[in-house]
């Protein structure tokens, strides 16, 4: 996998989805997030969010106990331009403007997501810890060959 990437300043923006605790260890985040992912998307969390900006879907990891190791929050979402009523167990959350590592992966969503993991916990990079998170570009409707936007929080 090719783990190439560019730095990106970013500005503020504010998401809206839905929020698990969860951990690296014994692969717990594999069943969290991808339970939490088929409420989000299957149960129409996605759909009962007003005030989208595009018809992205975000991959939010904030509020870690340390490293990738430790506990983090991770929210299923999409980018709002306010925060106004939300349905159900919905939450907003603020990814701080900053400078990220912004990668490109192609393929299968599911897969090259969690290849892409796997590398970067093995990469030198000046993680900050604060919020990384995947932007899902619905590029296609072909599950096999997705592009996603990944950015990484870096120290400045």
């Amino acid at each position: 996998m090719n783990m190439n990437y560019e730095t990106v300043k970013l500005c503020e923006m504010t998401v809206a989805g839905l929020l698990v605790r969860t951990t690296n260890e014994n692969g717990r985040a594999m069943s969290d997030i991808g339970r939490v992912w088929e409420e989000f998307l299957k149960n129409d969390g996605y759909h009962a969010i007003k005030n989208k900006v595009n018809s992205k879907s975000i991959g939010l990891y904030t509020d870690y106990e340390g490293d990738f190791t430790k506990s983090y929050n991770f929210l299923a979402c999409c980018e709002i331009s306010e925060a106004g009523e939300l349905p159900g167990k919905m939450v907003t959350k603020t990814i701080p403007a900053g400078t990220y590592a912004k990668f490109t992966v192609k393929g299968h969503v599911q897969r090259a997501v969690g290849e892409f993991w796997t590398n970067l916990w093995s990469m030198q990079l000046d993680r900050k810890y604060s919020c990384d998170f995947e932007e899902y570009q619905n590029n296609s409707g072909d599950m096999d060959h997705q592009e996603i936007h990944i950015y990484i929080a870096l120290n400045e």
